[in-house]
């Protein structure tokens, strides 16, 4: 590389600053670097400038006494770092600069970079979106998670069926991390408890492992204020078992250490299994106890007594994979720095606060109690204790209601006893929320509402908003330069300023430069899945897009559903107008969720079939996406025209799929569900596309006794999709491979109802395809979808948490 004799500001100039990395860090001489060389160089640069915002964030908040936001989850999908750093060090146009001297393109470097194997789906990304709105809007904040080795997995298509493999982005190292090896605490598990005389407790463990804390800088934007994302690694007490080494008995050896250290290996390992179910009870309580052990610690360093931690530490639990940290803060305080139960108890209320992100009750975590007092016998008597004062209080609020006892008791004493962490988090906490004005009234309605009358008080809505830096400004460069262009760049710390676009959509320069930005991204997205997948599409074809967990409620099944139905009316009426389109699909099902998976398979046959079928004349095609993470969300959400929303009303809690894609300029079809209900409320209900039952309408049907058959026999176009999916016209040489899914459908109860939306969704479809038939009207649409995503900003989101619920403020530079 050749160096240049200009500095920026007050600092060596770009250049030098990435030779001297390639030279001196990377160890590569720069006219033989490679694009990986390039990555790790720069990424080291970056990491510098980050760096000394972390010293200078923590030295501010500390001098201030600030009151700090811990936010505890076990997912934080932050994707890729060195983009997110460059448009936070106002770096990205210099570098490329500096990248293009020398023939080389800043997008091929950032594309080497891989995702952080942090998360898995919209948990974890709301967690990365709120440090990032924590960082910019200068809130003391810290994320606790884990350091996971392999991610959840890395998914691969083998003859259409999803194969797992381990997610190794750790292989060459990160240079985004900072281990901290002065910060490891002691985790332990198992044994008994023994009292004292006068009858104090005290835990004697069986096991011992070391967590040790790892660092992520996460930059704010428009500021140089940074949150920070710590990160634990499980560690063995000791490297190996030197004896069993000794004796020639390795594999013993190796096993010791593997034991303590698969802890943090894998995001939710298998739990289909009592040793699965077992690794991640361990895993939750691993993290989680670390991170009270440093929250405490942190605490008393600053101001020397427990007796006012509530006034200067918030706690937040991202959903109840960290509800155990109520137990553990009550037993730090208890039977490590003595307090009383009365003021530990007091000082737990005031800390912490629970979001709940969902309404169904299968999906809300318990553990066995046998499990529990297995492995945390200390906790499990916490517990107890908690849920006898709560049992105390509803007995006195409700006096001879014995059902209210054992709907709202920790302990579910229906068969065998477990543990409900939902209720645990809400006995704990001083405020719950839900993630959407739907789910907020449904979670106070039905599963919880029991403690909204024992709290009424308690309970509080905040809907979900993603981060336009991530979601805008770095994934669609094309749009983010016209709307720079067009109303300036204050759009990415004020989302409403996008309200502006709204005047602008009268102008044909203003659309004719909306739709090149469109088809720029189309283009790009058609190149990558001729690359990745081989299959070819047309950008000038709709893109249906439904990009998210592979799950039933989720109703991916009755997008194929439609596509079955589509290509069968293509055959049957070749001649009529149909409008091109290309479904794509992306998403993972769990390892052990057998039915998601087959759907997966479903979604690649069906693929196979439509796309060799001449006589569809390209007028369909369908795709799969492998390997979904947020790299793959900023490729395919710009691309989007049209964004599947289709859950059956009442189960998705928010979405933020559904705000990334309409901030990007898709128009949503969708059910009433989640935060669904709020975009039409913003976009305007002839901007959307709404089909199927509400949410008291879903009730009600399966209140009346709903039969899908009916809805099968009642549709001839329905009864022939499923016929033939049923009878293996989808695939080859295993005729009765899809038969499961039928049955789903047709005997056992169509549980999420997509036979009683099918014909809804079919109109739906016909007027999208109306409309753009239509090119003006709906480049319209998009344009106004797009103009009114301001509230759907995490920004405001975390402002309300921060205001209403964590009552903590921006601190004073």
């Amino acid at each position: 590389m050749k160096f240049a004799a200009e500095t920026i500001g007050d600092w060596q100039s770009l250049d030098r600053q990435i030779v001297d990395h390639l030279t001196g860090t990377v160890g590569a001489m720069p006219e033989r670097a490679s694009t990986n060389d390039l990555l790790r160089a720069i990424s080291l640069v970056a990491r510098k400038h980050l760096a000394e915002r972390w010293v200078n964030t923590q030295r501010i908040e500390s001098q201030a006494n600030a009151r700090r936001i811990y936010y505890l989850s076990m997912e934080f999908l932050i994707g890729r770092s060195l983009g997110n750093a460059l448009q936070a060090l106002d770096l990205h146009d210099r570098v490329s600069e500096v990248v293009a001297r020398e023939g080389r393109q800043l997008g091929d470097v950032l594309e080497e970079e891989p995702d952080a194997a942090l998360g898995n789906g919209g948990l974890g990304r709301l967690a990365a979106c709120f440090l990032d709105s924590m960082a910019t809007l200068e809130l003391p904040a810290w994320g606790y998670g884990m350091r996971y080795e392999f991610g959840m997995f890395a998914q691969s298509i083998h003859d259409g069926q999803q194969v797992e493999l381990p997610d190794s982005w750790l292989d060459n190292g990160t240079p985004w991390e900072f281990a901290r090896p002065e910060v490891s605490y002691e985790v332990h598990f198992g044994g008994w408890v023994e009292r004292s005389d006068d009858n104090e407790a005290q835990w004697r463990p069986h096991d011992e492992l070391r967590a040790k804390a790892f660092d992520m800088v996460i930059p704010g934007h428009g500021t140089d204020r940074v949150a920070t994302l710590r990160l634990w690694k499980a560690a063995a007490p000791a490297h190996l078992d030197l004896d069993a080494f000794n004796r020639g008995d390795f594999a013993r050896a190796a096993e010791f250490k593997n034991r303590f250290e698969s802890i943090s290996w894998v995001l939710y390992p298998n739990d289909s299994t009592p040793a699965g179910r077992e690794l991640r009870l361990r895993q939750e309580y691993f993290f989680v106890s670390a991170s009270m052990q440093d929250i405490v610690s942190r605490h008393l360093s600053e101001h020397g007594t427990l007796a006012n931690l509530a006034e200067h530490t918030a706690i937040h639990l991202n959903d109840t994979h960290p509800a155990i940290a109520v137990a553990e803060l009550i037993r730090l305080l208890l039977d490590v720095h003595g307090m009383t139960w009365d003021a530990a108890w007091g000082q737990c209320r005031r800390v912490f606060s629970y979001t709940n992100h969902t309404l169904m009750p299968e999906a809300l975590e318990t553990w066995p109690v046998a499990l529990v007092q297995h492995l945390l016998p200390r906790h499990f008597e916490i517990i107890l204790h908690i849920n006898h004062d709560l049992l105390e209080f509803a007995g006195r609020t409700a006096p001879g209601d014995l059902g209210l006892l054992n709907r709202v008791s920790i302990i579910d004493e229906a068969g065998e006893r477990r543990v409900r962490m939902s209720h645990l988090c809400i006995a704990g906490s001083h405020r719950v929320n839900g993630v959407s004005r739907l789910h907020s009234d449904l979670m106070r309605q039905t599963i919880f509402a029991d403690f909204a009358r024992l709290f009424p008080d308690r309970f509080d809505n905040k809907t979900n908003g993603v981060t336009p830096r991530r979601w805008l400004a770095q994934a669609n460069p094309a749009l983010t330069r016209l709307l720079d262009e067009s109303i300036g760049p204050a759009w990415r710390r004020d989302l409403d300023r996008l309200q502006g676009l709204l005047a602008l959509s009268a102008d044909a320069g203003f659309r004719d430069s909306f739709d090149r930005a469109k088809r720029q991204n189309k283009e790009r997205l058609a190149a990558h899945l001729a690359r990745s997948i081989g299959i070819m599409v047309d950008p000038s074809a709709l893109f249906d897009v439904q990009v998210k967990r592979i799950h039933e409620y989720k109703r991916q099944l009755l997008n194929v559903l439609h596509l079955v139905t589509r290509y069968h009316a293509i055959l049957a009426q070749p001649d009529r107008e149909w409008v091109p389109r290309c479904a794509i699909f992306a998403g993972k099902a769990a390892s052990a969720y057998h039915m998601a998976k087959l759907i997966v398979q479903l979604i690649h046959d069906v693929a196979r079939t439509i796309n060799e079928d001449k006589r569809v004349r390209g007028l369909l095609k369908v795709a799969f996406a492998p390997n979904y993470g947020v790299s793959a969300a900023e490729l395919i959400m710009p691309a989007a025209d049209l964004s599947e929303q289709i859950s059956t009303a009442g189960t998705e809690a928010s979405g933020t799929g559904n705000m990334k894609l309409a901030l990007n300029g898709a128009l949503t079809i969708g059910t009433e569900d989640g935060a669904n209900i709020e975009i039409r409320d913003a976009v305007g209900a002839d901007n959307i596309f709404i089909f199927g039952h509400s949410a008291s309408e879903v009730a009600h049907l399966r209140e009346g006794g709903y039969d899908p058959r009916e809805r099968y026999q009642e549709s001839d176009a329905l009864r022939l999709t499923l016929d033939e999916i049923a009878h293996g016209r989808f695939c080859r040489g295993q005729p009765d491979r899809y038969r499961a899914v039928v049955d789903s459908l047709l005997l056992y109860g169509d549980h999420y109802l997509l036979l009683a939306d099918y014909a809804s969704y079919l109109d739906a479809h016909d007027r999208v395809d109306a409309l753009r038939r239509d090119p003006l009207q709906w480049t319209c649409m998009a344009i106004a979808n797009v103009a009114a995503m301001g509230p759907f900003s995490s920004d405001r989101t975390v402002r309300q948490y921060a205001d209403d619920i964590w009552s903590v403020q921006p601190v004073a530079r």
